[in-house]
Parts: C-alpha cells; sequence; structure tokens
C-alpha cells in the first residue's frame, strides 16, 4: 500500500470517559482580556485566537481531564479531538492555501495564538497540533512541489497523522552527522533506512514519519510510510504528563524507499530542513507555555479571591498580592515575546533568534513556577488528582505535570540559554 494511501492507524483502546469528567472548571474569566493589551498580533491572528477560544471551550475542555489522567498504552491517542481539530479546519491554520491550509498572512503568529488557546485547556492536545501543523506541516512545506501536493492535504483534513522523528537514544540537542546514527544509503532504486528513533510524538498512529537520517557525510529528511515493510513502532511510552501526546520508539530495518522519499528532493538538506522546523516548533513550545502559566493563573486568582482564612480572603495577604502581580508582568513578558518570534519569522527571517530562544526559555520556565504557585494556593486540592469523598478533581495537578517538559523538547532550557549567549558574545567564544 502506498504512502498516500495508508490511512491513519487507530488505537485499539476503548474511547475517553465522556465529557462529564473535566479537568478545570471554567475560570469566571479570563484575567488576561483584561490585563494584557494586544499591541503586537494583527487582526487576522486575534480573529483565529478568539476561534480557537471557542472551539477549546467546547470541544476540548470537556475532555481535558481524561486525557491529563490517562494512560497512553490503554486510552491512547485522543482521535476524537483530532478529528475536531481537523472538521473545524484548525489543523490548516499554519499552512498555504494551495494545498487545503487557509494561506494567512501571519501563519506562524496564528499558529501560536492557537497553540496558546489549545494549550489552556490541554497541553497534550496543544502538543498534537504542533506535530501535526508545526513540525510536520512546516516540513513538508519545504519539499518539492509534488510532495506538497501529495502530502499536505492529508495534513490538513487529518486523513493522515504525521509524526517527526530528529530523536535518537544518542541524539537529540546534538543533530550533527557524527551524532546521529540512523542512516540512509544509496540502492539502485532509491535507497535502505536502518536506525532508531526515540520519544516520537503521534507515532503509534502515525501514517507517515519524517526521518532525519545521515546520507554519507551529510543529513537528509525522508517522508516515510509507517505501513512499509521494516517500520516497526514501540510499545506507547508512560509519561508523567502530557499523556494524550503518546509517544513510541520507531525501528526502521532495511526499509526501502524510492526517491520520492527524499524530502526536498536534494541530499544533504536534512539538518536545514530539521533547524527551522525546530525553530518554529520553539515558538509553538513557548506560546504552550503561556497557554498553562495562564490557566494556573487564573485558577489561582479565583481561589485566592473566594477562598477564606481568619476571616478574610486568601488573596488580602501580600505575598499572594505581589507573587501575583510578578505572575502577571511575566505573563505578559512571555506572550509579547512569542509573540515578537512569529512575527519575525513570518517576515521572512527563518532563525527569529534571540527571540525564538528567549520565549520558549522564558514561558517553559514560567509556566512550570506558576503551576508550582498554583498548586501551593489550593494546598491539599493543588496536590490532589481527585477527591475521594466527592470525586472533585483536582484543579491545577495536570498543569503541574504537563508543564514541565516544555522545559526540555524542542531543545531544552541550557540549549537556548546557550543559544542567547552566542547572541551576546558570538560563536568564536561560546562555540
Amino acid at each position: 500500500m502506498s504512502a498516500a494511501t495508508t490511512p491513519a492507524r487507530h488505537p485499539t483502546a476503548e474511547p475517553l470517559p465522556p465529557a462529564g469528567l473535566t479537568l478545570m472548571t471554567s475560570p469566571p474569566q479570563r484575567r488576561a482580556d483584561r490585563l494584557y493589551h494586544e499591541l503586537l498580533a494583527t487582526q487576522e491572528t486575534q480573529d483565529v485566537r478568539a476561534a480557537v477560544r471557542a472551539f477549546a471551550e467546547k470541544r476540548v475542555a470537556p475532555h481535558a481531564a481524561a486525557i491529563a489522567g490517562g494512560d497512553e498504552r490503554t486510552d491512547g491517542f485522543p482521535r476524537h479531538v483530532f478529528d475536531a481539530l481537523a472538521e473545524e479546519g484548525i489543523l490548516g491554520i499554519p499552512l498555504p492555501a494551495d494545498v487545503g491550509g487557509h494561506g494567512l498572512t501571519h501563519p506562524a503568529t496564528a499558529a501560536a495564538a492557537v497553540i496558546e488557546e489549545l494549550a489552556y485547556y490541554s497541553s497534550s492536545v496543544a502538543a498534537i497540533f504542533d506535530v501535526q501543523s508545526v513540525l510536520v506541516g512546516n516540513a513538508l512545506n519545504q519539499g518539492t512541489d509534488a510532495q506538497r501536493k501529495r502530502w499536505l492535504p492529508k495534513v490538513v483534513d487529518g486523513t493522515l497523522v504525521g509524526a517527526f522523528a530528529t530523536t535518537e537514544p544518542d541524539a537529540s540537542s546534538d543533530l550533527s552527522p557524527q551524532a546521529v546514527q540512523t542512516v540512509a544509503t544509496r540502492s539502485e532504486p532509491g535507497w535502505v533506512l536502518n536506525g532508531h528513533k526515540c520519544w516520537i510524538s503521534n507515532a503509534p498512529v502515525a501514517g507517515f514519519v519524517l526521518v532525519l537520517a545521515r546520507t554519507g557525510e551529510r543529513l537528509s529528511m525522508f517522508i516515510v510510510d509507517t505501513g512499509l515493510p521494516g517500520v516497526e513502532v514501540g510499545v506507547p511510552d508512560r509519561k508523567m504528563g502530557n499523556r494524550g501526546q503518546v509517544t513510541a520508539d520507531v525501528h526502521f530495518t532495511d526499509v526501502e524507499l524510492s526517491d520520492d522519499a527524499l524530502l526536498g528532493g536534494v541530499e544533504g538538506r536534512g539538518l536545514r530542513h530539521a533547524l527551522a522546523t525546530l525553530t518554529y516548533g520553539r515558538i509553538a513550545i513557548a506560546a504552550a507555555g503561556v497557554g498553562m502559566a495562564q490557566a494556573a493563573f487564573d485558577h489561582t486568582v479565583a481561589h485566592l479571591s473566594t477562598r477564606r482564612t481568619f476571616g478574610r480572603p486568601v488573596a488580602s495577604n501580600q505575598h499572594w498580592q505581589f507573587l501575583l502581580a510578578d505572575r502577571a508582568t511575566e505573563i505578559e513578558n512571555a506572550r509579547s515575546l512569542y509573540t515578537k518570534a512569529a512575527l519575525r519569522l513570518d517576515a521572512g527571517n527563518p532563525s527569529p533568534e534571540p527571540e525564538a530562544a528567549m520565549a520558549k526559555h522564558y514561558a517553559t520556565r514560567l509556566s512550570v513556577d506558576m503551576a508550582r504557585d498554583a498548586v501551593q494556593a489550593f494546598g491539599g486540592l493543588g496536590f490532589a488528582r481527585e477527591r475521594g469523598a466527592d470525586g472533585r478533581p483536582g484543579p491545577v495537578e495536570a498543569i503541574y505535570r504537563d508543564s514541565k517538559i516544555g522545559e526540555i523538547y524542542e531543545g531544552t532550557n541550557e540549549i537556548q540559554k546557550w543559544s542567547i549567549a552566542r547572541q551576546i558574545f558570538g560563536r568564536d567564544i561560546t562555540g
């Protein structure tokens, strides 16, 4: 079966629980609407944000608890939410009109807003959109015209789930040809692929995987149908958070590929494809960090305003007033940073540094800090997943679990600091 006709594989798990179980009740108001004044993003992006917010409230929030508290091996990929993203046209927001996308003037800025709004309720759903439409979509958009027309419409309409595979057991932050051990060698009909990738999001349900491989002394990227002989997807990983972002290892054993599988049709451009895609991805992860931080902030403000101790609202304590004032300022800064990085990307700068690195580092650290503050503010309920007495769900523990991965993937925050330092001191000093 050809890659173009391979259906995205469905997990065998039972469907997620009904919409009645929610991770969090909707906060009484979105604090960002009063505290943050949008002076950077275009009206186009603001319209996208409003539409996706309405979608997320209706189609993501009711399933957020089941996704966040599920088990990757039994609950699997949240297919119903993915299908809803496709039906609503959200998967096409970052992509050009000629392949079924929206053809927006500022696609990266709009995509970042989408991710913030999805992550407000579910970091996993935001990550699924990121992989499908930002990572896979952006990489395929660098392909030949034939590759773009063959694959991207199926990405947009959700017919195929895609995966993006660069990470290996011994190659993650370092994607040099010396580190990457997955190898594609020339054969008479095309290429033979051998190697092992790990932590690959969407892999258990992917119809195809974009694979970074060494070709001689350089790196190239290949479009690999997961139904081909020699492709083996492993058992899903069990993770602390982002449980709806299902990941697994992928092994390639003597996988035969045609020349049409070489992304862009030119050997040796794989690192360029990967770095351009991962830069976009860093902006997306920054936006997800802002979404989680905003959700934790809103819940905390609502709780501190209504919870009373010693006859007064907890928020009357100056400690919480000053801490939340700091967090509000930081969320403002983080949102502005990722928006500025995305605008620079949309303006034609393929590497919008230092803003992309700053945004990723700052926003993901903030999401962890704000989630920890939220757990502390809620006390025992903050630490609880669910109350045994009444089945009341813990409002913020999943945000705490989900937020940590943001400091690790799409380039660790230590790597982001190194990238910023290069802008300060230059490569001659920093290396």
